[in-house]
């Protein structure tokens, strides 16, 4: 293995796949809270609050897209050091095993049931109407995604942490 890498454009590099992870979690953590106090909510039959609906208005749930940045910094993290780091080494093919898996969960789990909630509670609050059995459904599927989403960021963090 050759040295650690340093200097500023690495340092500037890293930063920005760190932070990606960070907003990534921060992100996931307040789908997995919000579909949690969804489910509350509709099983108490209580009105949707404001910053409920406010967070289920439709729309792409665009910071949570930042985690596409972990990958695409971390091949720049990669060609920046020197050879210290290389594709080939166990840690980093685990890690992109790990972010295959976040993503298909996030596109095909978290994100379409958030996106179904979405369009649920708009019609519902539109119309004036109770939500369905759907918003239950829905919201138990996003609360369970995100924290598996969750889960696989921290694991993930802690691997490349590790560099086992």
């Amino acid at each position: 293995m050759s040295h650690q890498p340093d200097g500023a454009a690495f340092d500037v590099v890293l930063l920005a796949h760190v932070a990606c992870v960070v907003v990534g979690l921060a992100t996931t953590l307040a789908s997995a809270a919000t579909a949690s106090r969804l489910q509350r909510l509709v099983d108490r039959a209580s009105p949707l609050s404001e910053s409920m609906a406010r967070y289920f208005a439709p729309g792409v749930n665009w910071a949570g897209r930042t985690t596409y940045g972990i990958p695409v910094f971390g091949f720049a993290l990669l060609a920046m050091s020197q050879g210290a780091y290389a594709l080939h080494d166990g840690w980093v093919l685990s890690g992109l095993g790990i972010f295959a898996v976040l993503v298909l969960l996030d596109e095909y789990v978290l994100w379409p049931s958030e996106r179904r909630l979405q369009g649920t509670l708009a019609d519902s609050l539109a119309e004036g109407s109770a939500p369905g059995s759907s918003v239950l459904r829905d919201a138990r599927t996003m609360q369970f995604s995100a924290s598996a989403s969750v889960a696989l960021l921290v694991l993930g963090s802690v691997l490349m942490l590790a560099q086992p």
